[in-house]
């Protein structure tokens, strides 16, 4: 049976709320990229200790996803969002308190809960508002996360912290953002379309699922590549004497998403099930890490927007699967084992670039582990077969 035809206000509100989700996927995740090297001086951080914050939410995506799914599975990927949201704002706030290091770490361990169970409730969401639509309302939420990385980014240097006066303070500023945008959620959501489908019996993954293991670890080496680039990026400019260059070397790296989010936009629809996307990412997000590496100013800021726009067409790709390979009763459990898988492996590659770092004592060795991450990405793409569901 064909799903009932939808409203245009149902598709608009449900898309506009789909982009705040997003946008509240990201917005705390990437507030301690800009203000790192503030953090590493008033704590007295390592570089092995700076790769562990890093890896610290991909930890907490990969260890909550499935619990995230048990909560969808008991109370609904509406409630588990709204949950996640507010968990993420606390969480942000409490890193601002931090007096430690070892706080700072358990601050940021509640902000990556908040975020690891709002990741698998958003493709339910998609397949339950818009079930005719699910390339494009995935597009658009992908694009609302890209937009919720750029923020933070682009705007704490040169507006938060003038504002605020301190990093600590503007911690608070993007949690308190996640909170406005729950509150805006909740009460406007759809919800009849979604009760038959947000609330499914079954939470835990298909671990026997080869497809599962294939996308998981493309997925965690774009996001390993994509988060160490963010946390080492500044910290590599700083101590090569190039501090000039690190807001807009970090801004290109998010701002470089955009254009590949608009271009799948346009294009949504079949291409995601192909195999050939996936292969060709891998060359641009070498490229970048080299010109990262051994670049001038401008190449340095070329490769950030190279990488981001690489990550960002894989990100867009792969997070339209779940709901597009399963029925509506599994999208999130596929959703909570390919979150699990890729963020176990953007666990390890972060405290691997701070290792290389600390251990030679060359800052550029903190993008070896990163680079190896474009083979880990190619190799399971030439074997991939996706068939829709």
């Amino acid at each position: 049976m064909n799903p009932p035809a939808l409203s245009s206000r149902h598709v608009v509100l449900s898309l506009a709320l789909l982009w705040l989700g997003g946008v509240g996927l990201r917005l705390t995740i990437l507030a301690p990229p800009p203000v790192i090297s503030f953090i590493h001086a008033d704590l007295r951080m390592s570089e092995t200790e700076v790769g562990i914050l890093s890896g610290l939410p991909a930890a907490l995506f990969a260890l909550a996803a499935v619990p995230g799914s048990l909560l969808i599975a008991r109370f609904g990927a509406l409630s588990a969002l709204t949950i996640g949201l507010l968990a993420t704002a606390v969480g942000s706030a409490l890193r601002g308190a931090a007096p430690n290091v070892a706080l700072l770490y358990a601050a940021t361990i509640v902000t990556g809960f908040g975020v690891a169970v709002m990741q698998p409730a958003l493709p339910p969401l998609v397949r339950a508002w818009l079930p005719t639509r699910i390339g494009f309302a995935t597009a658009v939420y992908t694009n609302g996360l890209l937009v919720g990385e750029i923020l933070p980014v682009a705007l704490t240097l040169p507006l938060v912290l003038p504002l605020t006066g301190s990093w600590r303070w503007s911690f608070v500023v993007w949690g308190a953002l996640c909170a406005v945008i729950a509150a805006i959620i909740w009460p406007l959501a759809p919800r009849a379309q979604a009760a038959a489908t947000t609330v499914p019996r079954k939470w835990w993954p298909d671990w026997k699922s080869g497809l599962i293991w294939q996308l998981g670890v493309m997925l965690g080496s774009v996001n390993a590549m994509y988060f160490a680039t963010n946390f080492f990026m500044p910290r590599y400019l700083h101590e090569t004497g190039r501090d000039d260059i690190i807001g807009a070397a970090l801004t290109s790296l998010n701002v470089g998403q955009i254009p590949a989010s608009i271009l799948l936009l346009m294009i949504a629809g079949g291409i995601e099930r192909k195999r050939w996307p996936y292969i060709a990412t891998g060359v641009p997000c070498l490229a970048a890490v080299l010109l990262i590496v051994f670049g001038n100013s401008f190449w340095v800021i070329a490769g950030a927007s190279l990488m981001g726009f690489a990550a960002a067409g894989i990100l867009v790709l792969m997070l339209a699967l779940p709901p597009l390979l399963s029925p509506p009763e599994d999208v999130h459990r596929t959703a909570a084992a390919m979150f699990t898988i890729s963020y176990s492996i953007a666990v390890i590659v972060p405290v691997l670039s701070g290792v290389f770092w600390d251990l030679s004592g060359k800052p550029a060795m903190a993008f070896v582990p990163i680079g190896l991450c474009c083979l880990l990405l190619v190799i399971p793409a030439f074997k991939i077969t996706i068939k829709p569901h």
